[in-house]
């Protein structure tokens, strides 16, 4: 499963929610946060350290047994066929684009960003929307966020994976 979105769109969040809901079905699962995979200075984007990173780490989930993988990254959308490749076993993806409104993803950024960093986040953010909204395929699910629990997110992003 992949979960994409811009900045203030939940992802981690509704992440952490699938995670509970598969852990009171006791569905083994593993959740990665795909933004902490090429977190570096300079950024390291252009050599593919992400999706290697993500191929290491499911190397070691997957000799654990896990089949389930919840995947969270800004883009993850956009690099399906990447990602799956990385993970190997030719997996059924299933894609999630969550959406938030500006002013919503605004005030989520503002619980957690402070100064110049949320003047940062909510440049990327804005722009993340848009490049995420028209480049999208049909096969992803867009997802609303606003006024929405996580709870109730995650409810339906399970069943869109089937699990």
């Amino acid at each position: 499963m992949l979960i994409g979105g811009r900045s203030g769109a939940g992802k981690s969040t509704v992440a952490s929610a699938v995670h509970d809901l598969l852990v009171a079905r006791d569905l083994p699962h593993a959740v990665v946060e795909g933004d902490a995979l090429d977190l570096a200075h300079p950024a390291p984007w252009e050599h593919g350290v992400a999706a290697a990173n993500l191929a290491d780490v499911w190397r070691r989930y997957r000799s654990l047994g896990h089949r389930r993988l919840v995947y969270t990254n800004t883009v993850s959308v956009l690099q399906a066929d990447l990602l799956a490749a990385a993970v190997g076993d030719r997996p059924h993806v299933t894609s999630v684009l969550l959406t938030a409104s500006d002013g919503v993803a605004r005030e989520r950024l503002r619980r957690r960003e402070q100064g110049e960093s949320y003047d940062a986040h909510v440049t990327r953010s804005d722009a993340a929307a848009g490049r995420l909204e028209a480049a999208a395929g049909d096969d992803v699910h867009r997802m609303a966020t606003d006024g929405r629990t996580p709870a109730e997110i995650a409810t339906e992003v399970v069943a869109l994976a089937g699990w």
